[in-house]
Order: structure tokens, then sequence, then C-alpha cells
């Protein structure tokens, strides 16, 4: 009965750190798209919809080019590549996107506070910090399904 929670107990812990490591490895690709996005966008004098709008892309795009990356280096088509970034990916991007905008916003002030203001860059924190919590049991459950960032790791080598 121990030797059997004990087995429990090492998947679930050995879950949580693949659950962890896909969880960050979204948040770096996120967290880059998303402070370019906000910085060009603020930088630029654009609305607060075309700033987001601009984040949101770029947000995607380096979180599937994280993933793009070492399966190409593994020999994979760039078709077949893009097809497993986006399946292993686009829920939990998403769900980061979606949290960490919407605390930027709820934010007062936050949006036209500027780069150089203090409440820009704690908000976005807070956000960024907001959209891991969000997107680790997300990735957790889709892992734990051999789905979401499983798919990725399937073609490492």
């Amino acid at each position: 009965m121990e030797h059997a929670h004990a087995r429990r107990h090492a998947a679930g812990a050995s879950l949580n750190r693949t659950a962890l490591a896909a969880t960050l490895h979204c948040l770096t690709g996120c967290a880059i798209g998303e402070v370019l996005g906000l910085v060009i966008g603020t930088a630029a004098g654009l609305s607060n919809a075309a700033t987001i709008a601009l984040a949101v892309g770029l947000a995607f795009a380096f979180g599937y080019s994280f993933t793009l990356t070492p399966l190409l280096r593994g020999g994979l088509s760039f078709r077949a590549a893009l097809g497993v970034a986006l399946a292993a990916d686009t829920l939990s991007i998403a769900v980061m996107e979606i949290v960490d905008n919407a605390a930027v916003v709820a934010v007062p002030g936050a949006m036209d506070a500027g780069l150089a203001a203090g409440l820009f860059w704690a908000t976005l924190a807070l956000a960024l910090a907001l959209a891991f919590v969000a997107a680790f049991p997300l990735n957790r459950w889709l892992i734990g399904r051999g789905r979401g960032h499983a798919v990725a790791h399937a073609f490492h080598r």
C-alpha cells in the first residue's frame, strides 16, 4: 500500500515539474511578446485596444517560436512543427493572454501610465504572475492527458 502511494506521489511530482517547466516556457514567450507589444504600443501612442492587440499578437508569435525552434532543429518540417506548436501551446498562451491583459486593463491608469511609471511595470509584473498562476493548472491537466506541451515533448530528441 505504501509503495502505491509513493508511486502516485512521484508521478504527481513529476507531472507538477513538467507542468511547471511548460508553464515557465509559455510564460517566457508570452512575457517577451507582451512586454514588447506594450512598450511599442505605448511608445508609439497607439490606443489601448491597438496596444493590447499588438501585445497579444507578439505573445503568440514568441510563444510559438519558442516551441517551433527545437522542433525544427529536431528535423520536423515547418508545417509539421507548426502543427505541433499550435496543439502544444494555443490554450496555454490564450489563458495567459486573457488573464494578463484583463489584469492590466483592470488596474486604473496602468495602460496610460507611460513607460517611465512604476505603475505600468508593477501592473505588468503582477499581470504576468497572475497569468502563470492561471495557466499552471491548465498545463498540468493537459500534460496529464498527453496533450498540450506533452505533444511537443514527444518530438524532442
